[in-house]
């Protein structure tokens, strides 16, 4: 009988320890899943924001490189009107002036060779339609057997400086 005694009594004590424990497995089961859940959502953002470092040094590079590419953009436009003043001295070429601006026509023809030579390159205008992204309609004039919106005079030559328009045409255009 005690011994039956003792198997009832180890019965009651053991009951109660299994309860706890599995409860303690329950609540370390939870637990588990949460921080399982945690670690998910941590590892994602961890991935956004290597995505977002990603693309932004792609931006950065892709902005350095159009920096680097348009770098000359001012000095060009510069020079352009440098450019300008010698056709405008070279127009006026009679022969009491004619030797002095041999000297013109020299330096003249060498900025335009450093122009063309960093990507610079004149706008076709005349007799062109007009096209308001690389020309600038100064005038308007009705001028018989034109068509309407065709460049009948360019007053100032534009230029492209590789795929952006480095300065427009100013253009007479018929009406």
């Amino acid at each position: 009988m005690e011994k039956e005694k003792d198997k009832t009594l180890e019965e009651n004590v053991e009951k109660p320890k299994m309860k706890k424990d599995k409860k303690t497995k329950d609540k370390t089961n939870e637990e588990l899943l949460k921080l399982t859940e945690l670690l998910g959502q941590e590892k994602e953002k961890s991935m956004r924001i290597q995505a977002e470092m990603m693309n932004f040094k792609r931006r950065k590079e892709e902005e350095a490189a159009i920096l680097k590419k348009y770098a000359n953009e001012d000095i060009l436009k510069q020079l352009l009107q440098v450019s300008d003043n010698f056709d405008r001295a070279l127009s006026m070429e009679n022969e009491e002036n004619a030797e002095f601006l041999k000297g013109f026509k020299m330096i003249s023809s060498n900025i335009k060779n450093i122009l063309k030579d960093n990507g610079v390159v004149e706008i076709e205008a005349l007799n062109q339609e007009f096209d308001p992204s690389i020309h600038q309609a100064v005038l308007t004039e009705a001028k018989e057997g034109v068509d309407a919106g065709i460049v009948i005079e360019v007053l100032q030559k534009g230029y492209m400086y590789k795929d952006r328009v480095l300065r427009p045409s100013m253009v007479k255009v018929s009406e």
